[in-house]
């Protein structure tokens, strides 16, 4: 009964084990959505910046458009002055006259390009200032999930310690090894017990001879079908009749060792083997 309080004691300690390594392992996770999150807002930052640049690059062409359309028109209304001819009017006419529509154009088009810079500088800043507020904020939200992980790995190794104490009270590495692998295979059970012949773990019926063993507590026994270990408790209606040596049953011999955490899915159709003088 000794080791099997232990055992149940152990049970505990690597169940919460477990728990935190789990959880240790998910925190980096926490901060992927918010990382992402901030990647988009830098990438689309760059692309307002280089959209920018594009605009005020169409802004200064634009602007020396208007100015040589100017100059073109300035120059065409300075010589209908000096004009004798009629052909020579009308050639300066149509020319004064592709200045000023060439020169409306380029007007047009500058004012909407300052309006465009004006628009994208403001949507820039306001990147800007968001981005800075995301980074603040994951930098604390760093910091806190640093914390968050340093608590727990203290924690963790106060229970290794506990581990460690309780391991040495069994002095049994290699049932230790195969009860961690059956704690972390079945959910955090890895001991149940067996009650009126029914083990408690995954509710098969072993045999009346099996389960004098388990009831003798002479040593450890792994359950046939779902391989957690196994101690005896009482029915609330008694098992002298169920353990009755002309119904002892049997069932094969189960070597822990072979025993594979990925054939949890047919541990209910497939028996193992118990060995009785591990």
């Amino acid at each position: 009964m000794e080791k099997i309080e232990t055992l149940k004691s152990l049970q505990d300690i690597l169940s919460e084990k477990i728990m935190l390594e789990q959880k240790i392992q998910e925190i980096p996770k926490m901060l992927v959505t918010q990382e992402e999150l901030l990647a988009r807002m830098k990438k689309s930052f760059i692309e307002k910046n280089q959209e920018y640049e594009k605009a005020k690059s169409a802004e200064a062409e634009y602007r020396n458009s208007l100015i040589d359309a100017e100059a073109k028109r300035e120059r065409a209304e300075k010589h209908m002055e000096s004009i004798s001819t009629q052909r020579e009017y009308e050639a300066l006419d149509k020319e004064q006259r592709d200045a000023a529509g060439k020169e409306q154009e380029y007007r047009t088009k500058l004012q909407r390009e300052v309006r465009n810079l004006l628009e994208l500088d403001e949507e820039i800043k306001r990147s800007q200032a968001l981005i800075d507020q995301q980074e603040k904020e994951l930098d604390e939200r760093r910091r806190e999930i640093d914390k968050e992980a340093s608590d727990k790995k203290g924690q963790l190794k106060a229970l290794l310690e506990q581990e460690v104490s309780l391991a040495a009270e069994l002095n049994n590495a290699d049932v230790l090894f195969k009860f961690e692998r059956i704690i972390r295979n079945k959910m955090g059970r890895g001991i149940v017990a067996i009650k009126g012949g029914v083990c408690m773990g995954c509710h098969m019926i072993l045999p009346a001879q099996f389960a004098n063993v388990v009831r003798q507590d002479t040593e450890i026994v792994f359950c046939p079908y779902c391989s957690r270990i196994l101690f005896y408790e009482e029915s609330e209606q008694g098992e002298e009749d169920f353990f009755s040596d002309d119904d002892s049953g049997s069932v094969p011999e189960f070597d822990p060792e072979e025993y594979d955490e990925d054939d949890e899915e047919e541990e209910e159709e497939e028996k193992v083997n118990i060995d009785f003088d591990e």
